[in-house]
């Protein structure tokens, strides 16, 4: 798992240059089953993460643009009536898929906003009385302008609280900056990429968080935590007041399984937290 895990920090690290620490934790919000929001400007690789991260997890990528007339029903999907059924069918949006861009969602109004709700925390879409699931693994990566822009509705709290993450992505320093000049397009690289995990493998790594219990004593910090890099897997010891148990010792895993999980390993010594 870790393997492959870095494998995928690679590949989207060689589309996305210069931000090995946004794509780590875009990783660990999808590993943690949640939602990532990027605020930035324009033209900084937001929406080129979102499909790198797709590819490379082998993963369907949808993109809804979002704009100041756009309906709920353009991103849940809509009941059509079909004469030679003699009824109405429903056609899914493109909500239903596993990777959702949502662009620019603040410059949609609060009711398509809305509509992302239930999707987001249940998994699922509610259309004419009919609950339809969406197919797992379900991450959405929203995107919004900065609120000070015109034409912009800032998300609600109720929005917010969906979203286990936002982040920035910011200008390319200069060396990677010269490296995008210098290199190829990165719609020719996007095309070239293969996946580096398969779908069942994130859904293993994903069921295997869940299954990590964060220890007592950690949960009341009165313990000092070090991460040790051994044997292809960071390692964590208890120090400070008190022993930690065994379980607990190997409980302690969760940032290993997520963050730390699709860091570069360290070349010697080791992290405190």
């Amino acid at each position: 798992m870790y393997t492959k895990l870095h494998a995928v920090a690679r590949q989207v690290g060689d589309i996305i240059v210069g931000k090995d620490q946004q794509i780590r934790l875009a990783l660990t919000c999808l590993l943690a089953g949640g939602h990532l929001l990027v605020e930035d400007v324009p033209g900084v690789g937001k929406t080129t993460l979102a499909h790198a991260l797709a590819i490379s997890l082998g993963l369907r990528f949808n993109r809804i643009q979002f704009t100041s007339d756009l309906l709920p029903a353009d991103v849940n999907g809509i009941s059509i009536y079909e004469r030679e059924k003699n009824g109405f069918v429903f056609h899914p949006g493109p909500i239903f898929t596993q990777v959702l861009l949502a662009d620019e969602i603040n410059r949609a109004t609060p009711k398509t906003q809305s509509g992302l709700l239930e999707a987001m925390e249940e998994r699922q879409v509610s259309a004419d009385g009919v609950t339809r699931a969406l197919p797992e693994p379900f991450f959405v990566i929203a995107t919004q302008n900065p609120t000070h822009q015109i034409g912009t509705f800032p998300l609600p709290e109720s929005q917010l609280d969906r979203f286990l993450m936002c982040l920035s992505l910011g200008y390319p320093d200069a060396a990677a900056e010269r490296a995008l000049l210098m290199g190829e397009d990165r719609r020719v690289l996007l095309k070239a990429l293969q996946p580096a995990m398969a779908p069942a493998e994130l859904a293993e790594a994903q069921q295997a968080l869940w299954a990590v219990i964060l220890p007592t004593q950690a949960q009341s910090n009165s313990e000092l935590w070090s991460w040790t890099w051994a044997d292809g897997a960071y390692r964590m010891q208890a120090f400070g007041p008190g022993a930690a148990t065994a379980d607990e010792s190997n409980a302690v895993q969760l940032w290993s399984t997520v963050y730390l999980a699709v860091r570069p390993p360290l070349a010697a010594g080791t992290m405190s937290a």
